[in-house]
């Protein structure tokens, strides 16, 4: 269980969603707090759950990952009894940034990227076409990104 999030709390994760690097006496100057109570409420936050961990966001283009699809996933009746093996297969495969569950005509949403269509091509028929219980793909490609934020809005 955790406690209420108070507008010091909501400052310090707004703060560092932006910047996971900075200090906890950075983060103490700019929220009004001093040192040991910023820490401690950061440390609670951890402990708690609402701080899942710390990254560092990598542009994907800059590293040769240029090509972004969104790909409709549903299973057969088959594939839909053993839902616990498609979402092992999933989480097995690095190309695949997320996946949701959706109610509605289809089952899953994917989110991957590629260096390139090519490259989509050979993940599709080489890894996600090959995992039971498929029944059909619809793949999207990504033309541009308007908007993309790991921030929540607290």
């Amino acid at each position: 269980m955790h406690s209420e999030l108070d507008n010091y709390d909501r400052r310090i994760l707004a703060l560092l969603q932006e910047d996971a690097s900075l200090s906890s006496a950075q983060i103490a100057e700019q929220v009004g707090l001093s040192q040991s109570p910023c820490w401690r409420r950061i440390q609670r936050m951890k402990e708690e759950g609402i701080i899942r961990g710390q990254v560092t966001l990598l542009d994907r283009k800059k590293i040769g990952l240029n090509t972004q699809i969104f790909a409709q996933v549903k299973l057969n009746a088959h594939g839909r009894s053993n839902f616990t093996e498609f979402t092992e297969a999933i989480r097995g495969f690095p190309e695949v940034l997320e996946c949701y569950v959706l109610m509605g005509a289809v089952d899953f949403m994917l989110r991957i990227v590629a260096a390139d269509i090519e490259a989509y091509e050979r993940f599709f028929f080489e890894k996600l076409s090959l995992v039971p219980g498929i029944q059909e793909v619809n793949s999207v490609v990504a033309l541009s990104e308007i908007k993309s934020t790991t921030s929540l809005p607290v």
